[in-house]
């Protein structure tokens, strides 16, 4: 099942301080005179309070000015997560190239059981309670990603009721 279309959503009304580095990369160009040395970095953000996250990547020569690049990416890159309560409302896998990452609902108390980058995405997003599994690649782009696209797929019951035709109390 594809994500549907996302929202554009305005940084500016968010409180976005909750910013974590997923990884710094060296990254260097071979040219005639010899190699050329940057950094590149990828950065989750997100306002836990409005179930917000996004992310974005940046690169530059100094490490600080590619994760400022990265910061100002993931602000045009928001999208809004649905949640219930202290979890997620049901089970839902998201692939992104070889990333695949499976995230089930927890009951109150489980915490966040998740490794690295995912477990910055949780984070940023604010969900408490989750479980997650990270399959295939490790590479952090594509497991954050993957985890972006699963957690854009989850539905709440009113955006259910309304595809299938029906009220919310009769699901």
């Amino acid at each position: 099942m594809p994500a549907a279309t996302v929202k554009k959503i305005d940084p500016k009304g968010l409180n976005l301080k909750n910013e974590q580095v997923v990884s710094i990369n060296r990254v260097t160009k071979v040219v005639k005179g010899g190699k050329n040395l940057s950094f590149s970095a990828l950065v989750v953000v997100g306002d836990p309070e409005q179930k917000v996250v996004g992310y974005g990547t940046g690169k530059a020569k100094e490490v600080p000015s590619a994760i400022k690049k990265a910061i100002e990416s993931a602000k045009k890159n928001l999208r809004q997560v649905h949640t219930l309560g202290a979890t997620i409302p049901h089970q839902v896998t998201g692939r992104f190239g070889a990333g695949l990452v499976l995230l089930k609902p927890a009951p109150e108390g489980t915490g966040v059981i998740a490794g690295g980058p995912v477990r910055a995405v949780i984070e940023a997003v604010g969900i408490p309670n989750v479980l997650t599994k990270s399959l295939g690649t490790h590479n952090p782009h594509n497991v954050v990603k993957a985890t972006i696209t699963a957690l854009g797929m989850l539905r709440d019951k009113a955006e259910v009721a309304d595809l299938r035709g029906l009220n919310a109390e009769n699901l």
